[in-house]
């Protein structure tokens, strides 16, 4: 089975590894483009940054910045468009524009986003966080935090269910309320999420939990940590990987999908 690639594609001034990079419509285009061509499957666009103490960005700053990204990709149809916003008039606008997916960070906390989803036909990625970017830090507290958030995640599912979403994607979160060692367990138990019925998705593109690690105290080198990670993921069953080093990430996973093909 091969595993999908989403690429990241953030156009914002200040996310955590990306922030500035496409300040304009054809700088983001020019590098969506460089993404599908490394291999990505899915180009996720996102006009609001989510990395921990960032501040909210209102409504119609958010539209200005993704809408016409949105609108681009998805006129060309080379991939498929994702919208990665937690705003439900921003999920809307976007998916009206011809995005098919709906990448949640609150995990349809604001049951508006399933119902967007729902009425435009698109699938949604659910994924968990405790709290909010500016308070996550502070949440990262569980007993068994596979065991938590798989229960927390199968309240999502079944709301999105219940909206009449019928492409469902989970994402445990790594990095959302989690501590490095919280996420690297998660990695470690990623199959036991198949327990909700639902295709994996796992994003630990760069993430401070691999930060932790000898050598990759910087965000720049974090690549090889990255490419580890997608692939120890790829192999405990995620279905989507969701990366900004798109080319890397792909020619590791060709070796992961050579191996599966075998057991």
């Amino acid at each position: 089975m091969r595993v999908q690639l989403m690429g990241i594609l953030n156009v914002t001034p200040d996310s955590f590894s990306d922030g500035g990079l496409y300040p304009t419509l054809r700088a983001a285009l020019d590098g969506a483009h460089r993404l599908i061509e490394d291999g990505a499957e899915i180009v996720d666009v996102g006009g609001e940054s989510t990395r921990p103490d960032a501040e909210p960005v209102p409504e119609e700053v958010e539209l200005r910045r993704v809408l016409p990204v949105v609108e681009a990709l998805a006129a060309e149809g080379r991939a498929r468009v994702s919208i990665d916003t937690m705003k439900p008039r921003v999920a809307a606008a976007c998916l009206n524009a011809g995005a098919s997916l709906l990448n949640d960070v609150t995990g349809l906390r604001d049951p508006r986003m399933a119902e967007a989803a729902a009425r435009y036909a698109a699938g949604v990625v659910v994924m968990h966080m405790r709290g909010t970017p500016q308070t996550m830090r502070g949440e990262a507290q569980y007993e068994d935090v596979v065991g938590e958030v798989k229960a927390e995640l199968a309240s999502r599912v079944g709301l999105a269910r219940s909206c009449g979403v019928a492409e469902i994607y989970v994402d445990p979160g790594i990095g959302f309320a989690k501590n490095a060692g919280q996420s690297f367990e998660i990695l470690a138990r990623l199959r036991e999420f198949e327990e909700l019925g639902c295709p994996i998705l796992v994003g630990p593109s760069r993430k401070s939990f691999l930060g932790t690690l000898h050598g990759m105290e910087k965000v720049e080198d974090r690549l090889e940590g990255t490419v580890a990670a997608a692939v120890i993921a790829a192999m405990n069953g995620a279905a989507v990987i969701r990366v900004h080093d798109v080319r890397a990430c792909r020619k590791a996973l060709a070796v992961v999908e050579a191996v599966l093909a075998r057991q």
